[in-house]
């Protein structure tokens, strides 16, 4: 009758302790969720700006002429470059946050995904950061 008690104790007393791992592996999970949903609430509102830039961009392009008017001196040639560039940086910067929204998964409990996935948008907030002060140096001279 004892082994049976401490048999039933111990079964007790294990399922007791899998469940706390449990619980804690649901609290890491969040918070490894939120931490990011935080990141991407950060660096997701930039996407209008970019894409009003790049719409000034188009539009800087088709007026290079005027440019060219201002400052005969102006190498047109280079800043047609450095705006393709910023504007291809720019729209990669958006389409990897579009693409990350779309393949995230909030509600998965995998804690190394979440992590991973929270190491990917820290890239980002890094990608977006990059091309916002590209943005401004290179859009600051004209």
């Amino acid at each position: 009758m004892k082994k049976i008690f401490y048999l039933l104790s111990a079964s007790v007393i294990l399922l007791g302790s899998c469940q706390q791992q449990a619980t804690k592996e649901a609290v890491k999970h969040q918070q490894l969720s939120e931490e990011a949903i935080t990141i991407h609430d950060e660096i997701m509102p930039q996407i209008a700006h970019f894409d009003k830039t790049t719409v000034k961009i188009d539009s800087i392009l088709g007026n290079l002429g005027q440019i060219l008017k201002k400052d005969a001196k102006a190498d047109t040639a280079l800043i047609k470059t450095d705006l393709i560039t910023l504007k291809s940086n720019l729209e990669a910067a958006t389409d990897n946050m579009m693409t990350w929204m779309k393949e995230y998964t909030p509600d998965s409990t995998d804690v190394a995904y979440q992590q991973a996935e929270i190491e990917k948008i820290r890239a980002m907030k890094k990608q977006f950061e990059d091309v916002s002060l590209e943005s401004n140096k290179k859009l600051g001279k004209l």
